[in-house]
């Protein structure tokens, strides 16, 4: 099939990579010419494993443009993955997606086309896109838009730093629409993942028990809807896990044992359970707040989403308290931050903790050094005030610290020689935000170690 997808971001370069991959002639379209170019060259413009790679593999059968009418022109499907940020009120920005609407409504030549969101659009998203397609193509041609094209709803569910692993071997496929041939289009792309007839990739295995695939097939608001709820409940969990990591802390319980003796329940599941500094990325902060304000167009309230996204606020916050608690005093303090991207294996900084975890600490009169294995020449980029405190290598974090904090657990980290930066440290106290080292190996090294659940562990003695 041909397909064309507007927006080469994360959701929109795995896709178009992905489907090239599986055979079918693709074309990403982009208005920024330095990303085009840059893929053109295979390179790719974001961190994400493995997608170099995938581009080579896709070849001749994945092109780059910023022109519409060659990406759209006799495509049958056609991808809108532009970005949909928050705007203050909560509510999505929408000017890029419509902008990308009403220019694939002017490049649609005749034949039928699919239409998918694969942004993450507020519910009724659908009817509204379809509205501006049939404006503009009616605008340009003078004549009524009946049977030119459908609107489905796609809705992407793929962990940054997984996101082909996540796209070729899915839980689920999730599409939504009113005109029954949108369904069978879509269900035609994708018959490749949802029977796992591909060969895979060298460069990513199938994984162990993975069979058909499950087809959620729907309506255009129940499939918008599906990506929120879905979004909004693994954020509540993360939040759930750290609110009763604090109770742990006080109590004197290990909040690792009680998250694991929690997800073995197979009704509640391991995954998501992990306690922290909390979530952060371009998903779970957009699409909460979202969430909560198209329930208040309706009147009504989520107290249980806002719940989830004031306890993800405190535990930023809990950091510089653990810090003021062990430290007394801040001001003047030098303290390292190890990881800035909101998650391994990404060098996406969209709402990262660490970000507010620096802001936080600068503004208490902090000395403050910052390291990333891969986001730091992004951060420069998007951080250009926070840019100053970046620290070239671990050593300078360590170097005469008062303390530093693990807030991205990057296997570059977990992997560091402990024992000669404990003496590098003024005062060796670590507090390890994703509870991801072995405090026993790190106080028998002579750390002072803190967690996010727990009260301080001296240096053994």
């Amino acid at each position: 099939m041909k397909v064309c997808v507007v927006g080469t971001g994360y959701v929109g370069l795995t896709t178009g990579a992905s489907l090239a991959f599986l055979g079918h002639e693709v074309t990403c379209l982009d208005l920024d010419h330095a990303k085009i170019e840059m893929l053109r060259r295979g390179r790719s413009p974001i961190y994400e494993p493995f997608l170099e790679d995938l581009l080579a593999e896709a070849g001749d059968r994945l092109r780059f443009t910023a022109d519409y009418t060659e990406g759209v022109g006799g495509a049958d499907v056609v991808f809108i993955a532009v970005q949909t940020p928050s705007l203050p009120d909560g509510s999505p920005d929408l000017r890029f997606l419509r902008k990308a609407a009403a220019s694939v409504g002017q490049s649609v030549d005749g034949a039928f086309t699919v239409v998918v969101n694969k942004s993450t659009v507020p519910i009724g998203s659908g009817n509204w896109v379809d509205a501006i397609l049939r404006e503009s193509f009616e605008e340009l041609h003078g004549r009524r838009a009946d049977g030119e094209f459908a609107v489905a709803s796609n809705p992407e569910f793929l962990r940054e730093g997984s996101a082909i692993h996540d796209t070729l071997y899915p839980d689920r496929i999730v599409i939504g629409s009113d005109d029954p041939r949108s369904l069978e289009v879509l269900n035609r792309l994708y018959r490749p993942i949802l029977d796992q007839s591909f060969t895979p990739p060298s460069f990513l295995a199938r994984p162990d028990g993975v069979g058909a695939v499950a087809l959620v097939a729907t309506d255009l608001a129940s499939a918008e809807l599906i990506k929120y709820a879905a979004n909004a409940f693994l954020a509540l969990k993360i939040s759930y896990i750290n609110e009763i990591g604090r109770l742990a802390g006080k109590v004197g319980a290990d909040i690792i044992q009680v998250a694991r003796g929690t997800g073995l329940d197979a009704r509640i599941g391991s995954r998501f359970l992990q306690p922290g500094v909390g979530w952060g990325g371009s998903c779970f902060g957009k699409d909460t707040a979202a969430l909560i304000a198209t329930a208040e167009e309706y009147h009504h309230d989520m107290p249980i989403v806002r719940a989830a996204r004031e306890v993800n606020e405190r535990q930023r916050e809990a950091v510089v308290d653990k810090l003021l608690d062990e430290l007394q005093i801040i001001k003047g303090r030098k303290i390292g931050l190890l990881g800035l991207a909101f998650k391994p294996q990404t060098d996406d900084l969209r709402d990262a903790p660490a970000i507010h975890i620096a802001e936080r600490l600068i503004a208490r009169g902090a000395r403050v050094k910052l390291h990333d294995p891969v986001a730091a020449e992004r951060f420069r980029t998007e951080q250009p005030e926070l840019a100053p405190f970046l620290a070239d290598t671990v050593d300078e974090v360590f170097d005469d610290s008062d303390a530093v904090v693990l807030v991205t657990e990057w296997s570059q980290y977990l992997e560091l020689d402990w024992a000669k930066f404990v003496g590098l440290m003024r005062t060796p106290v670590l507090l390890d935000g994703r509870h991801a080292l072995d405090p026993a190996r790190l106080t028998q090294l002579g750390y002072r170690y803190l967690s996010m659940a727990g009260r301080s562990t001296p240096p053994a003695s």
